[in-house]
């Protein structure tokens, strides 16, 4: 008779006990919790999309002016102080133009070319001064900025906690009101995060310059929502 390696017969031999630990029934009464912890933090990055539109009666030609714009572009960005690493082609389309008429079929009228990348600017009191950079630069495409907090883990772990202890202190709530006890926690689920809120501050990132454009950090809420089973008894 064949025998199993001593580490495959411990496992199977482990597996049993363990499915028992993980399964033990809930006894008494089950509660289930929704509760959410929101914890808040200044953004510390700044996204914007900055594209340049250009036309002409042939292709080729839309293609070199646009990319002749670009060039100016980037290079504009570049002596803004943005890294190489945070500038990020997005999409470049050339598209035909049309002209159209009642009962007429169209008639083509020229190219337009578009070039879009993504800017990530690391340095909020800079981002007005590298908005204005990019027009003066020919960018006639800019949308954003989008606010974000680079890096929201130790945010998200205050959010995670401050979520249990409401889910805790509501639990408690319902059984005393039910003349129970909770008796432990049975299971604990995180559903997504909702979509971070950014709410005006008074404080305002602003290049130096009356006419930079002003742009405000706000403060951005950072939410964790939990489910959260208990067992009264």
């Amino acid at each position: 008779m064949k025998t199993l390696p001593l580490s495959l017969a411990a496992l199977a031999i482990a597996a049993p006990a363990l499915a028992d630990v993980t399964t033990v029934p809930i006894a008494g009464t089950e509660l289930d919790i929704s509760a959410a912890g929101v914890s808040t933090r200044t953004p510390d990055i700044a996204t914007i999309s900055a594209g340049v539109v250009t036309q002409a009666a042939k292709a080729g030609d839309a293609m070199a002016a646009n990319a002749r714009a670009m060039t100016a572009t980037v290079a504009a960005l570049k002596r803004a102080g943005v890294a190489d690493r945070d500038i990020q082609t997005q999409a470049i389309n050339l598209q035909p133009q049309y002209r159209y008429g009642d009962n007429q079929p169209p008639v083509l009228t020229g190219y337009q070319a578009s070039n879009r990348v993504s800017v990530r600017l690391r340095d909020l009191k800079g981002t007005g001064s590298v908005i204005d950079a990019l027009v003066g630069a020919g960018a006639n495409q800019i949308d954003g900025p989008t606010l974000s907090v680079e890096h929201p883990e130790a945010a998200l772990d205050e959010a995670r906690a401050k979520a249990l202890a409401t889910a805790r202190a509501r639990a408690a709530l319902y059984a005393k009101a039910a003349g129970l006890t909770v008796r432990r926690i049975v299971r604990i689920s995180e559903s997504d995060s909702a979509p971070p809120i950014v709410r005006p501050m008074a404080m305002m990132a602003r290049a130096k310059g009356a006419d930079s454009t002003p742009v405000e950090a706000g403060e951005q809420e950072l939410t964790v929502n939990l489910s959260v089973v208990f067992e009264l008894n």
